[in-house]
């Protein structure tokens, strides 16, 4: 007896919000480990508006512009247009970044140990993680995840290749994969929520990205005629 069920999953691009924060803390850390290799680097970074706050814990000899490494990942990303409220090169910056504590930084350096031949280097923090591996997909993720974020990178490539000019940074999708058993099936509902240009209307956003975007990296077997698409729901 077959088993039918749905599963879904979402994805961001880089203009999100959450993965912009992403990608200022990166910069951040990359402009310490050009300089420092050695740097450690606890980077927590939040945006409202056309603000960016800077907030956390360095080790590093690295000196650098924490604000222009900022203004360039922001840059980056893609907010240079002239209606875009958050701007590489207007938004403000707030940075409260400060030396590494010296209990965090005394627990982590390399040091001899009781009971130890040698100096070990403690860890800062804790964490687990897990995952796994599946056959659903070349790259060996789940259809879901793995198509949403296939969505989600050729939408960024067709804003920065000026295919489609009017598109903005953030945007989500999310995709729901029918299963019979193990194996996926179909597509029941594909979602895209972009950013746009103001005068765009929503039949172009609909049309243009049902074209261009879903029927070009969804499998085409895996549409009929009761998948739904939802273009800016």
């Amino acid at each position: 007896m077959s088993h039918r069920y749905i599963f879904s999953s979402e994805s961001v691009t880089e203009g999100h919000p959450d993965k912009v924060c992403d990608t200022i803390s990166d910069y951040i850390l990359d402009a310490c480990l050009e300089q420092d290799p050695l740097s450690r680097v606890a980077c927590e970074t939040l945006a409202k508006g056309n603000l960016v706050v800077l907030a956390g814990e360095i080790t590093s000899n690295a000196k650098f512009d924490f604000e222009e490494r900022v203004r360039d990942a922001v840059r980056s990303i893609g907010y240079v247009n002239g209606d875009c409220i958050f701007h590489a090169d207007t938004c403000r910056v707030i940075c409260e970044m400060s030396e590494q504590s010296r209990d965090i930084k005394q627990g982590v350096d390399q040091a001899p140990a009781e009971g130890k031949a040698s100096a070990e280097q403690g860890a800062g923090d804790q964490g687990l993680m897990f995952g796994f591996a599946c056959n659903e997909t070349p790259e060996l993720m789940p259809a879901p995840i793995s198509f949403a974020h296939k969505l989600g990178r050729e939408l960024t490539r067709l804003r920065k290749s000026g295919e489609i000019p009017w598109l903005r940074p953030d945007a989500k999708t999310q995709v729901s994969i029918e299963y019979d058993g193990y194996k996926p099936v179909r597509a029941t509902t594909v979602v895209v929520s972009s950013q746009h240009a103001a005068d765009v209307k929503q039949k172009e956003v609909r049309e243009t990205l049902t074209e261009l975007l879903i029927k070009k990296v969804m499998p085409l077997e895996w549409l009929d005629e009761k998948t739904t698409f939802l273009i800016n729901p």
